[in-house]
């Protein structure tokens, strides 16, 4: 029987997901189609407030591209799923937070799926590349991703040389938040992962879809459709029980008891 490449563990309001191909975790079409499912699912799934993504084992998050794939007949131009390589690169409406926990070696499409969330973590001895300048090909996502996430010169040098660089180096750029131990990276995931679930996720759409909207706006035009209530999840915070319940709970000095509604 074929293992899934994909493990899912629900912990109340928390989906953890780990790749797991053996050995190095890289993604094929079907896996990425599987990722791609498994996300959408967390997106539509009300239960559901925030989802973590690592790697197994103690070496690889994620290489990228299946290689051995590509060469048995994977095309790299094929039908990556829903979401798009990795699952979230192109997941339309995803408004809940993902973290990463980076166990290993990420380079390729495995730091793309990286810069796919929201925060990311990452064990001490992890390591980062964007190698596709060697092979004469394009890191296509990270093109887009890398240069709003860390310096601009620093994106272009990593992404022009293909260099490799520590967790240090990442985290001194920006683009880790946490640097952990091995033994301690999954259990800080997962405590972050326990205050995002106790916030409010109606709250957290709206942060989330504002970001989109800004990406593409002069700063005057997204400002207007904030308070023009012309992006959905804002009006529906704006109109929500939880939005009274912020206040009530402010003024009555307790924690408020957030319904996602």
């Amino acid at each position: 029987m074929t293992e899934t490449p994909i493990k899912t563990h629900r912990d109340g309001a928390i989906l953890e997901v780990t790749l797991d191909r053996p050995k190095a975790n890289a993604i094929d079409l079907k896996t990425s189609c599987l990722m791609g499912e498994v996300f959408a699912a967390y997106r539509d799934d009300p239960e559901l407030r925030v989802a973590i993504i690592t790697g197994a084992g103690d070496k690889f998050f994620c290489p990228g591209w299946d290689l051995k794939a590509a060469s048995e007949g994977d095309a790299v131009d094929g039908d990556y799923g829903v979401g798009g390589f990795g699952g979230l690169q192109e997941l339309r409406d995803l408004n809940k937070p993902v973290i990463a926990a980076v166990n290993g070696i990420a380079c390729g499409g495995g730091l793309e799926l990286a810069l796919s969330a929201d925060m990311i973590l990452a064990v001490d001895h992890a390591t980062f590349a964007l190698p596709e300048i060697r092979s004469g090909t394009v890191a296509d996502a990270a093109s887009v991703k890398l240069p709003k996430r860390i310096p601009y010169h620093i994106a272009m040098e990593l992404l022009l040389t293909g260099r490799w660089f520590d967790a240090q180096e990442a985290r001194g750029w920006g683009l880790v938040n946490e640097i952990l131990p091995a033994d301690q990276l999954m259990n800080r995931a997962r405590e972050l992962a326990r205050l995002l679930a106790s916030g409010p996720p109606l709250v957290y759409a709206a942060i989330k879809e504002i970001v989109r909207d800004a990406e593409d706006s002069k700063f005057q035009d997204a400002m207007n459709r904030i308070t023009r209530r012309q992006l959905g999840t804002v009006d529906a915070l704006y109109a929500s029980e939880d939005q009274m319940e912020g206040a009530r709970a402010f003024a009555e000095k307790r924690d408020p008891v957030w319904k996602g509604k």
